[in-house]
């Protein structure tokens, strides 16, 4: 069934959210913020591993690093665009609308935990190639497993920050359910250079949301979103970088 993986994918977060809301209040503040800082390190971790797998590799039995004018350039470029549509903006009113409409108007860490989430679990090259796999011939394989973690990254991360975690399923519903659709248009552009470079800043970013969580900074994450989208249009140049 077409589609299958998106609504595991989503229902996981959803179930992972609901779990972390109940585990979560039977940890005092101290307790739940000691929590947020082993999440954000996780994530750091996380984030380190896909990058680290883009950039270095063995020539000649050494190991070198590559690939560094790309992130500068991207991160750069779409960092200015995204700052200049004002894509953070466009997450937050949308977790106030949520906020308001879920009976969480109370809540002041409500959209602060949405937009992390959200980030969280829509950056990265699973969400991307697993929606286009399910899409093409129907194999939900690696959104199903891209749930199992996606549910304990959530459920995690709901016990310190809060229930605005639990709503990530929506824009997890909304990004691979397009993706999805849109996937036999879409298939044969991602080449496996693109899937790379993507992977590359995409684990950058998820770096940024970690970096977020571990030294409460207000690294402006959704707004270095355009640069997933030149980090893919880079694999087409000529030259490369």
């Amino acid at each position: 069934m077409i589609g299958l993986g998106t609504i595991i994918n989503s229902a996981a977060i959803a179930v992972g959210g609901i779990v972390g809301h109940f585990a979560g209040r039977r940890f005092g503040e101290d307790r739940q913020e000691a929590l947020n800082r082993a999440c954000g390190i996780s994530v750091l971790f996380i984030a380190v591993a896909g990058a680290m797998q883009g950039m270095l590799r063995i020539e000649a039995g050494s190991l070198v690093s590559g690939r560094s004018m790309l992130l500068a350039i991207c991160l750069a470029l779409g960092t200015a665009v995204g700052e200049w549509i004002g894509i953070e903006h466009g997450f937050e009113r949308l977790g106030q609308w949520l906020k308001q409409k879920t009976g969480n108007a109370g809540d002041p860490k409500f959209v602060g935990a949405f937009v992390t989430a959200s980030l969280t679990v829509c950056i990265g090259a699973m969400a991307i190639v697993g929606a286009i796999e399910d899409g093409v011939s129907g194999d939900a394989s690696t959104l199903c497993v891209k749930a199992v973690l996606d549910f304990v990254i959530i459920a995690v991360m709901t016990a310190s920050l809060g229930k605005g975690c639990a709503f990530s399923a929506i824009p997890v519903f909304v990004f691979e359910g397009t993706l999805t659709l849109l996937a036999r248009l879409i298939a044969p552009v991602l080449t496996a250079l693109a899937l790379e470079y993507i992977s590359l800043v995409g684990s950058v970013l998820i770096f940024c949301v970690g970096v977020n969580l571990v030294w409460e900074l207000k690294l402006r994450v959704a707004n270095m979103l355009p640069a997933v989208l030149l980090a893919a249009a880079a694999a087409y140049l000529p030259w490369g970088i």
